[in-house]
């Protein structure tokens, strides 16, 4: 299968989890790369009236785990740890996250990510380790397709 491919597998299965109907955001990916592009309802807010926590990691985590899966063809990845960085508040607007992959050894990949704002203003950072679940790929995207309402 091409990269091309993959990649394209992937979006879907991001595409297709339940979680992400709460989360209408687009994802891009590229060799150890991912992007994620979300504009935040404001009922995602906390009592302040910015962003709660669990939307900006969820992207973090979200951004690092498709940076590694990327590269990670035949198996679903699950995340095993995951330490973050909250470094300003974050208003509601458009934000991206970005996620790179940082090492890749047969049974764990390590991969960074950060989220901006629309001024380019870094608002978080975080850094996952991810590891190989002994779940096909195939299996779970072929799933997650069958679960989805047309």
């Amino acid at each position: 299968m091409s990269s091309d491919q993959h990649y394209e597998r992937l979006i879907r299965m991001y595409q297709q989890a339940p979680i992400n109907r709460l989360y209408p955001s687009e994802l891009t990916l590229d060799k150890g790369h991912a992007r994620i592009e979300l504009a935040p309802d404001p009922g995602l807010c906390h009592a302040a009236g910015t962003l709660h926590g669990s939307v900006l990691f969820k992207l973090l985590d979200d951004a690092a785990y498709f940076a590694a899966a990327s590269r990670v063809q035949d198996q679903f990845l699950v995340t095993t740890s995951f330490h973050t960085l909250f470094m300003r508040p974050a208003k509601v607007g458009a934000l991206h996250a970005v996620g790179r992959l940082i090492s890749a050894g047969r049974q764990q990949l390590i991969a960074e990510a950060s989220i901006y704002d629309e001024r380019s203003r870094e608002l978080a950072r975080g850094q996952g380790c991810f590891s190989r679940s002994g779940i096909e790929l195939n299996s779970v995207i072929e799933q997650e397709g069958n679960d989805t309402p047309s």
